[in-house]
């Protein structure tokens, strides 16, 4: 987690984002889209919502639309991939402690889920990956990216993360000339993380 404050965004529309995105697509105003972020907020009263300042979740709004405009951008390309990974983070586990069976993998320092618990959202997105045909990293921080591109021939990646993490982990996967989708999480924080499920099944079957 690199905000410096928690942030829980389950309660907005499913749809609110990647329609924001396709609109500032389509008007080219992507760029400055920043200026009418704060408006946007208090009309969907995120801000009454979430409890957190204005310009807190103005800045992870804007993170969000800005990652759902680069996915718009790259999903035509990223449909033609064929050998993909799948990133996910450590702290949507259910259990962080040794309740959880994950196997910790020394060379790339990442886990490998072990489908210990049936209601645990890093299994259940994990198993949707593997039958997807992704190859599945349970991420503890992005600087274990560049250790698995750099072994492995991937050409897509599907990376979960708090929407900051996933714009540093997009900017390494450009330089490496690897297309991305990114699905950022809704609830941040050390444990407990969320993201909205039907949304990342949709990115993973671009």
């Amino acid at each position: 987690m690199t905000y410096e404050f928690d942030f829980d965004l389950t309660g907005v529309s499913r749809s609110f984002f990647r329609e924001i995105a396709k609109f500032s697509e389509k008007r080219g105003i992507h760029q400055g889209l920043g200026e009418i972020v704060g408006d946007i907020v208090d009309r969907f009263k995120i801000q009454e919502m979430t409890g957190i300042p204005v310009s807190d979740i103005t800045k992870v709004v804007n993170d969000m639309i800005d990652i759902h405009a680069k996915n718009l951008s790259q999903e035509e390309e990223f449909k033609e991939t064929s050998d993909r990974a799948l990133f996910l983070p450590h702290c949507a586990r259910k259990f962080m402690d040794n309740r959880c069976q994950a196997e910790f993998d020394q060379e790339l320092s990442t886990y490998r889920c072990k489908h210990c618990s049936e209601d645990c959202l890093i299994n259940s997105a994990s198993q949707i990956g593997e039958e997807r045909g992704y190859d599945v990293y349970v991420l503890p921080g992005g600087s274990c990216i560049p250790k698995i591109i750099n072994g492995n021939d991937y050409d897509g990646v599907v990376g979960v993360a708090c929407s900051d993490e996933i714009q540093l982990g997009m900017k390494y996967l450009e330089r490496a000339d690897v297309l991305y989708q990114g699905v950022p999480l809704l609830k941040n924080g050390c444990s407990n993380t969320e993201f909205n499920v039907e949304t990342f099944k949709q990115t993973l079957q671009s």
